[in-house]
C-alpha cells in the first residue's frame, strides 16, 4: 500500500478534528491532532492575545514541523488535523493585521517559518473544510471550550478570507474541499462513506466531472 500524508486544513469549529479521527479509524491510518490540551500558551494566548501571540505562534511552529516530520517518516499512511502551512498564512498573518504581533516580530517569524518549510516533504493530499462562520459560531460555543468563549465573529470572518487567499494559491499537492455545514460524518454514515470515496478518487487522480 502507497505511504500517503494528508493533511486537514479548516477553520475554528470546521470539523477538522472529527474528520481526522473517522477518517483515521475507517482507513487505519495513523492520525495526530492540533496541541490543545497540552499548549502551554494557548490560555494565557486567549486571555491576551497582544502578549502571548508571537509566543503561541513559535510554539505551534516547532509543533507542526516535528508532527509534520514524524507523520511522513512513520510507514503507515497519516492524517494531520492542522497543517503548518494554516500558521503562517492564516493564524499569524491575522495576529500581525489585528495589531497582536508587531511587525518586527512578525518577519522574524516568517523568517523561520520560510526556512522550516523548505525542508518539508509536500503532503499527498490537503482536505479543507468550510463552513459558513455562523455555524462554526455555533459549533463552538455548543463544544463549550473555555479558552474558546472570547473568540468572535468577526474573528473567524477574518481568518475565512486569509483560508480563501491562501487556498487559491495553494500548490503543493491537490486539495479536496468540503463544506461541512451540511456534511455530517459523524453521525451520518453516508456522509462519511461520501467523504471516504471523495478522498480515494483525489488521490488516485480520478474525479467524477459532472456535466
Amino acid at each position: 500500500m502507497v505511504k500517503r500524508l494528508i493533511l486537514v486544513a479548516g477553520n475554528i469549529g470546521s470539523g477538522k478534528s472529527s474528520l481526522t479521527e473517522r477518517i483515521g479509524e475507517r482507513l487505519g491510518w495513523k492520525t495526530a491532532y492540533e496541541s490543545v490540551l497540552d499548549n502551554p500558551y494557548l490560555p494565557n494566548f486567549y486571555a491576551n492575545m497582544k502578549e502571548w501571540s508571537f509566543h503561541l505562534q513559535v510554539f505551534f511552529l516547532g509543533h507542526r514541523a516535528q508532527q509534520h516530520i514524524d507523520m511522513f517518516n512513520d510507514p503507515q499512511s497519516a492524517m494531520i488535523d492542522r497543517s503548518i502551512y494554516e500558521d503562517a498564512f492564516i493564524f499569524a498573518r491575522a495576529l500581525h493585521s489585528m495589531g497582536n504581533i508587531s511587525e518586527l516580530d512578525y518577519i522574524t517569524y516568517r523568517k523561520v517559518y520560510d526556512l522550516i518549510v523548505r525542508s518539508l516533504p509536500a503532503p499527498s493530499l490537503l482536505i479543507y473544510l468550510k463552513a459558513p462562520v455562523d455555524v462554526l459560531m455555533k459549533r463552538i460555543h455548543t463544544r463549550g471550550r473555555e479558552m474558546e468563549s472570547t473568540i468572535s465573529s468577526d474573528y473567524l470572518t477574518l481568518l475565512d478570507s486569509f483560508y480563501t487567499d491562501w487556498i487559491d494559491n495553494f500548490d503543493l499537492c491537490p486539495v479536496l474541499t468540503l463544506k461541512t455545514d451540511d456534511l455530517d460524518f459523524v453521525h451520518q454514515t453516508r456522509h462519511l462513506d461520501t467523504v471516504v470515496d471523495r478522498i480515494n478518487e483525489k488521490l488516485s487522480g480520478k474525479e467524477e466531472m459532472v456535466f
